[in-house]
């Protein structure tokens, strides 16, 4: 295989896994702010953990999209046309999102405060299982002929493997978000982000977890049972950690689950970027599917400056923002008082 496609399918992994990593906490801290307490202070407590962080940590998502674009559009192409209608569900998830966390606090009514509670919760949730859905079918398959077009029509996507793909991002965002929450919170959102973690990890990591192993069993790789292996001694250690009230090491150990299950997906498909179900002999791979290697090598150098100058300032964002949030943390709401005209 050429060197550059190579490189950019490893980058496009390292782009889904930074995204997932990152967005993953934000959009499970919008499903907790929904199901996991009735309090008003708490609810402010858990947004503001992501107010500085949320709408940065979507880039990896745009990035992740302009970079498969560009290095692989006729993967692109397939993917995004045979995939419409989820990919639309997510981008009004993201909607919703994001204008719910913008004006949740311009009308201090409970009713009003409650409605955009519900818009953020449900938007998190069709964002992640969205993006699970099309992730699990990039590694499992699509229905493609031999020109790269899906002949199952609009619901063509929908299957067992869409299914448990979106219950495993789902899944994982609730737990990575409860870890977060327990690291970055004080009282009693930290204790329960803490028992969370501890209670239904074994639960809501098994999706993700079936959906590894089979891929690991359809591609029959041997050196990728290893990072199988070693994402399952990380998500037990980040269980016992959180047991042990260990919230950094619970946090980083999901982080790392996650790391090492997204590289053995990508390494298990590897060369193919979207296998077809029909007949493995259309499956776009990174040989057929790339852009020239003079476009390669254009974003390859572009990258080489770009992503270190990004990386370098969500690091800063983080840092300057890494100390607990409790509830004296947030200032009381005061009314808006109605202008006076004085003469």
């Amino acid at each position: 295989m050429d060197f550059l496609p190579t490189l950019w399918f490893i980058l496009i992994g390292v782009l889904w896994t930074g995204y997932l990593f990152l967005e993953g906490f934000d959009l499970g801290v919008g499903m907790h702010m929904l199901v996991s307490t009735r309090s008003e202070s708490d609810r402010r407590v858990m947004l503001n953990t992501i107010g500085p962080v949320w709408d940065g940590n979507e880039v990896w998502l745009i990035t992740a999209g302009g970079a498969t674009f560009a290095a692989f559009p006729f993967w692109y192409a397939s993917l995004f046309s045979s995939l419409y209608i989820p990919l639309v569900v997510v981008l009004l998830g993201l909607i919703f999102r994001a204008v719910a966390i913008e004006y949740r606090g311009k009308v201090h009514t409970a009713g009003w405060r409650r409605g955009w509670d519900v818009a953020l919760g449900v938007g998190s949730f069709l964002a992640a299982f969205g993006v699970g859905a099309a992730l699990a079918l990039t590694t499992t398959g699509l229905p493609l002929n031999s020109h790269g077009d899906s002949v199952a029509g609009p619901f063509g996507w929908f299957n067992v493997w869409a299914v448990v793909g979106g219950l495993a991002v789902v899944g994982f965002c609730l737990l990575h978000a409860a870890a977060f929450l327990a690291l970055k919170t004080e009282g009693d959102v930290r204790a329960r982000g803490r028992r969370f973690v501890v209670r239904w990890m074994p639960v809501l990591l098994l999706p993700i977890v079936a959906w590894v192993l089979a891929v690991q069993l359809m591609n029959g790789k041997a050196y990728t049972l290893a990072l199988v292996l070693a994402a399952v001694a990380a998500a037990a250690l980040s269980w016992i950690s959180a047991r042990r009230d260990r919230e950094g090491r619970a946090f980083l150990g999901l982080g790392a689950f996650l790391v090492l299950g997204v590289a053995s997906l990508f390494a298990n498909v590897y060369p193919t970027v979207l296998p077809s179900t029909l007949d493995r002999a259309f499956d776009l791979t990174v040989a057929n599917a790339s852009s020239s290697p003079y476009t390669l090598g254009v974003m390859s150098v572009v990258a080489a400056f770009g992503v270190p100058l990004v990386l370098a300032y969500q690091g800063w964002t983080y840092w300057v923002f890494r100390k607990r949030i409790g509830g004296s943390s947030i200032p009381p709401v005061k009314p808006v008082e109605a202008a006076v005209r004085t003469r």
